[in-house]
């Protein structure tokens, strides 16, 4: 594997997924309760609707592309020279 890692593609991409899978999360979130903001799915406790498994699996997901975005920022800062 080559050290020449093109960083811009990589986050463009990456970011790509997370806005994907916000609106695949936040679409699902209210169908399950209407009128719900992008605030109140970041506490999903204060909703019961929200313990649906299918949510929670996509909510999932979302926690995953962004955990991918925090590691290859860190990747990035400890490759440069």
């Amino acid at each position: 594997m080559s050290n020449n890692i093109e960083w811009s593609g990589l986050e463009t991409i990456v970011g790509e997924m997370e806005e994907l899978q916000t609106q695949k999360v936040f679409d699902l979130a209210r169908r399950l309760k209407p009128n719900l903001t992008l605030e109140d799915m970041r506490n999903p406790h204060d909703f019961p609707e929200l313990g649906d498994t299918d949510w929670h699996y996509e909510d999932g997901i979302l926690t995953g592309i962004q955990s991918v975005r925090t590691a290859l920022a860190a990747l990035k800062i400890r490759s440069q020279p």
